[in-house]
């Protein structure tokens, strides 16, 4: 009996240690090497793996960055402070890095916007999409409300007010999901110091347009025409404004004669 016991100690202990011995050799074998410039440059960033850098999340951005593949400024939540830091890691400069935040190209109210019929379905605008006329608002171009840019946006940075999604620029990261996620592609990343924006996105002709929201642009082209720094233009029967040659002089708002180029995101 005891002989018995003394035998199977013995080969558990063999087995054990043979296993062990496997384990090191495979661990050496097979180990891969960190770039000490990946985790330092992970410990920087906010964690929040948003994807705004356009990476699954932030372990996979710091192998990027690491390796030459991304910027040191590519995290939008970090801002300018963490691309700093990264850059002194990496020995490079950050550059100028310009704050931006999302903003909802859309003024369409609920006392400004008709509706061709009254909805009682799944309250998420990806499935509206797929409704008739693409929601119940009469503009198919506008904001449907029902928001799931609310949902996804990570930061609490926007909310459906009267009707529409507005951004709170101060807590908005720039990440770029609720771009990702709006079906009606009506929220845009623009500069933070921004000083006009055009609060439409509809394509109609004015007399269209018009019929269905008080608060659409009806492609006039009087802000075209007036601004000194040839800065806005109008395709499609909507303005779109150059922030690059943008000075602010707010000629633009001041000639639109529906009013909806307007000052900052709130």
């Amino acid at each position: 009996m005891l002989t018995g016991i003394l035998l199977a100690a013995a080969i558990v202990g063999g087995t054990g240690l043979l296993l062990g011995l496997f384990l090191g050799f495979a661990g050496k074998k097979f180990n891969v090497e960190v770039d000490e410039r990946e985790l330092m440059i992970r410990d920087e960033l906010p964690g929040n793996n948003c994807g705004g850098c356009g990476y699954a999340g932030c372990d996979a951005l710091a192998k990027a960055i690491a390796l030459g593949e991304a910027e040191v400024g590519a995290c939008p939540v970090g801002g300018a402070p963490v691309a700093a830091k990264i850059g002194e890691i990496m020995g490079k400069a950050a550059g100028d890095s310009k704050r931006m935040t999302a903003f909802v190209k859309c003024a369409g109210t609920c006392e400004k916007v008709s509706n061709d019929y009254d909805y009682s379905g799944a309250q998420d605008c990806e499935m509206l999409a797929f409704v008739p006329g693409g929601g119940p608002k009469s503009c198919n171009h506008g904001c449907l409300g029902f928001g799931t840019c609310v949902k996804v946006c990570p930061f609490d940075a926007i909310h459906i007010i009267d009707g529409i999604a507005v951004v709170d620029k101060e807590s908005c990261k720039a990440c770029g999901k609720c771009i990702a996620h709006c079906p009606k592609h009506l929220i845009e990343m623009v500069p933070y110091e921004a000083k006009h924006l055009v609060k439409c996105s509809s394509r109609d002709k004015g007399k269209i347009t018009m019929q269905s929201c008080k608060a659409g642009c009806i492609g006039c082209k009087k802000c075209e025409k007036e601004c000194p720094a040839g800065a806005i233009s109008v395709t499609d029967n909507v303005a779109h404004i150059d922030y690059e040659k943008c000075t602010g002089c707010g000629i633009c708002a001041e000639k639109c004669p529906v009013k909806i180029i307007t000052g900052k995101p709130a």
